[in-house]
């Protein structure tokens, strides 16, 4: 079985669970996630069975979307509200003008540290482990883009937002960063993620769903299949000879491709320098992604589908 699956995430699970869950309701053992949920959050996971799992740094570059709920008054050692507090109560909370104007402060580009409690990995131990073990936790800002913060209401304490980044960013930090600036402390109260690029939450199959759909063996009710994925690459549909040289890694001329079924980016471009190609047999299967070699004369694979 390959393929991915949109799981809608419930809460009080970790990411994990849900792809122990998936793995029983299956009976198949390689299965994983494209990114994690934290525990108290609900919403999009991608979870990726059999050799769809190689393609998970594809599918990390893509935007992620987030509606959440914030409290503003005082932060905690999580960045959310299952940490202890780690600061007073706020004498005095912000106007909306005073929010909007901290939180204007955090969009486009911006070195971001993640919270100590997080699955990021230092010498391949997770950060949460070494922050329960009260072991010294280093954090490493990394960078980030907020393409879009939107101030959805406000009813102090709370406000909600919704949030378009990049792949990588903790609303978790994003929501205590916006209490520091504005000095009254705040922990991300709920999160739900909506999207993960142009997978929405309204495609994603509940646990409960997924299971019935295959105790009646209807599997391709919910599996995308690999033909099915990263449809933003190009797709070319190779010659018999032209499989086989993907197949063993060799380069693929030009001859060795039937038809373009999508277009690639304009000779000469700087996206020309950086596309993938989707390489598929004439029989329709997915075999291999490729991007141009050096020369530009021909496609040389980088990964292959055995």
């Amino acid at each position: 079985m390959d393929g991915i699956i949109l799981v809608a995430k419930p809460a009080l699970k970790t990411s994990h669970d849900v792809v122990l869950e998936l793995r029983r309701i299956l009976r198949i053992g390689k299965i994983g996630h494209f990114g994690t949920l934290d525990p108290m959050a609900t919403g999009v996971l991608i979870a990726a069975c059999g050799r769809a799992a190689r393609l998970f740094p594809y599918y990390s570059r893509h935007d992620k979307a987030y509606r959440g709920r914030i409290r503003l008054g005082f932060s905690t050692d999580t960045y959310d509200a299952q940490g202890k507090p780690t600061s007073q109560p706020a004498d005095r909370l912000p106007e909306e003008d005073e929010l909007r104007a901290a939180m204007a402060s955090f969009l486009g580009s911006l070195n971001q540290v993640p919270p100590a409690y997080s699955a990021k990995k230092f010498k391949g131990k997770p950060l949460y482990r070494l922050a329960r073990n009260a072991e010294p936790v280093p954090l490493k800002p990394s960078p980030v883009v907020v393409h879009a913060l939107k101030l959805e209401s406000y009813a102090p304490p709370d406000f909600d937002i919704s949030v378009r980044c990049s792949g990588g960013t903790y609303i978790r930090s994003l929501a205590h960063d916006i209490g520091l600036k504005l000095g009254c402390g705040g922990h991300l109260l709920e999160l739900v993620r909506t999207a993960v690029g142009p997978y929405t939450l309204d495609r994603c199959s509940s646990l409960e769903r997924i299971r019935t759909l295959a105790e009646a063996e209807a599997i391709g009710s919910f599996l995308l299949p690999l033909e099915a994925l990263l449809p933003d690459f190009p797709k070319l549909i190779l010659t018999e000879k032209g499989e086989r040289c993907a197949k063993n890694g060799n380069s693929i001329l030009p001859e060795h491709i039937l038809s373009a079924e999508t277009p690639g980016p304009p000779a000469g471009s700087q996206a020309e320098d950086e596309a993938l190609f989707r390489l598929f047999g004439p029989g329709g299967r997915f075999i291999a992604l490729a991007r141009r070699a050096p020369d530009k004369a021909v496609l040389q694979p980088i990964l292959v589908f055995n």
